[in-house]
């Protein structure tokens, strides 16, 4: 499962708040579904850029998850000192902005999908590339945890999917 995010979009928090724990628990933590987030500011400029590139900046001393789940339940604080990292480093680290360009790249893979807004999903096997055959599934937007627990148990029950 990949999703598509901007951390100052409102569709994007209420997927982070009420069913990315039911996906997580259900699904990633049991080892059924992987997980990748991508970036997809919806600004070339300003606050969805910079907390896309505070993630970065922080996975650059091990702490990108923490300072993901703060940006979108800490009222997207950048807050460097709660999560531990060396301030310094972190801010040298937004000023160079060496992320810049691979938080584009993932916003055009997201429009290569066809998602134009925030956030969307794809839902695909890893084991093989999307065919006409077995395809991948792309979820524009905040749906429910109903929805994607249908789409992700049509892929986990077809054949060569992980059992229940």
């Amino acid at each position: 499962m990949i999703e598509y995010s901007d951390f100052t979009c409102g569709y994007c928090l209420k997927f982070f708040k009420d069913t990315w724990p039911k996906i997580q628990a259900r699904y990633v933590d049991t080892g059924k579904v992987r997980f990748l987030y991508k970036d997809y500011p919806r600004a070339d400029q300003g606050p969805g850029l910079t907390a896309a590139l505070a993630a970065r900046c922080a996975g650059d001393q091990g702490t990108y998850w923490p300072m993901h789940d703060r940006l979108f339940s800490a009222d997207g604080r950048l807050d460097a000192k709660a999560i531990g990292l060396d301030q310094s480093q972190f801010r040298q680290c937004l000023r160079d902005a060496p992320h810049v360009q691979s938080i584009f790249r993932d916003r055009d893979e997201a429009n290569s999908w066809g998602f134009r807004g925030t956030p969307g999903f794809v839902l695909m096997r890893t084991t093989q590339q999307p065919t006409t055959k077995d395809p991948a599934i792309a979820i524009p937007g905040a749906f429910p945890f109903e929805a994607f627990e249908e789409e992700i148990e049509k892929l986990l029950s077809a054949p060569g999917g992980k059992p229940k």
